[in-house]
């Protein structure tokens, strides 16, 4: 089964936050870390979970101010 990656550029205070939170939906999502100090992370979707992941993603933007931008591949 092949992953659907996506990568965001996110504070670096909040990578292990966002870890730990995309990590904790099971089988969903993997977060690697790419680069700690440029903050860029990859996100490895589960096919048919991206809805559900870009949803948290949306929800953790607009109730915990976290900031995440999608990054060109």
């Amino acid at each position: 089964m092949e992953t659907i990656k996506h990568i965001f550029r996110v504070d670096r205070r909040e990578i292990n936050y966002l870890k730990i939170t995309i990590e904790s939906y099971n089988g969903m999502a993997v977060v690697k870390t790419i680069d700690p100090y440029e903050a860029l992370i990859e996100l490895q979707i589960s096919p048919g979970c991206e809805t559900l992941v870009f949803e948290l993603l949306n929800s953790l933007v607009e109730d915990e101010s976290i900031q995440i931008s999608a990054q060109t591949q």
